[in-house]
């Protein structure tokens, strides 16, 4: 029997809204494919302002889409599976950091379902956005649709289940980290003077300017393109040694492996 919507979301948090401003941005779904419940009366009015169907419970968009988005804490997923017992669903879409396949089909007690892991990030609002992605299960119209779905909204990287923890330590967590070192640099040309408009504008156009060198770098290594910046006894040199001296490396590789850990966490 054809279902009612293309796409049904359980969960109308942040990543829901990036996944669907990007998805409706670019025209891969309009308002009328998309099915959502949300419990958060103000996060249900973000989506339903944008004309996107809410519903009025879980089971409701479960029984009435094609593909089932589940956006929700993995804390909560549990619950949510038991409202949904009995419900038969052809695909699940997880996004839910650290909670494995089989977990997600033993807890809907659905044998049959064929589930799909993704892990995007927050840029996908913005059609800029990485997504570690696990189809392995599923059929090969079913493959596309959701590779499309995430591919609207930037690039994609079909992957494993194993190195899903991964994908969410680096990407799905990095604009976090984007953010806090743009910010430490604000603060930092503050400290130097600046204003804080004057020091963002410095700032932002060098992260750009950098990730674009590194795009545009036909054989540079990184190690060659921070070499090319550095001359010998010049101020760069003096930053980068001040950064060696406090482990900046070590401090990236101790957050990421911070965030692995806590992804495994969850899935206990």
């Amino acid at each position: 029997m054809k279902k009612k919507y293309r796409l049904g979301i359980i969960g109308g948090g942040v990543m829901a809204q990036a996944i669907t401003d990007g998805a409706l941005a670019c025209g891969y779904l309009s308002v009328q494919e998309i099915s959502l419940s949300e419990p958060n009366c103000r996060r249900a009015r973000v989506f339903a302002e944008k004309g996107i169907n809410i519903l009025a419970s879980n089971r409701d968009v479960a029984e009435s889409c094609d593909y089932l988005l589940l956006s929700v804490k993995p804390q909560v997923f549990t619950d949510i599976a038991k409202e949904l017992c009995g419900v038969e669903v052809s695909v699940v879409i997880s996004i839910m950091a650290g909670v494995e396949k089989t977990f997600v089909r033993e807890a809907l007690k659905c044998s049959n379902v064929k589930i799909a892991r993704a892990m995007p990030n927050l840029a996908c609002s913005v059609g800029a956005g990485m997504t570690g992605l696990d189809v392995c299960e599923l059929l090969p119209s079913d493959k596309e649709f959701v590779t499309g779905l995430f591919s609207s909204a930037g690039k994609v990287n079909i992957l494993e289940e194993k190195l899903m923890n991964a994908v969410t330590s680096i990407s799905g967590s990095g604009p976090a980290y984007v953010f806090l070192f743009l910010r430490s640099l604000v603060l930092a040309g503050m400290e130097q003077g600046f204003t804080e408009s004057q020091a963002k504008e410095f700032a932002l156009q060098t992260l750009k300017g950098g990730v674009k060198l590194v795009e545009n770098s036909v054989s540079g290594t990184l190690e060659e393109l921070i070499e090319a910046v550095s001359s010998k006894g010049g101020t760069t040199v003096a930053a980068l040694e001040s950064f060696r001296k406090d482990d900046f490396a070590g401090a990236v590789s101790r957050a990421v492996a911070a965030a692995v850990r806590r992804a495994e966490e969850l899935s206990e």
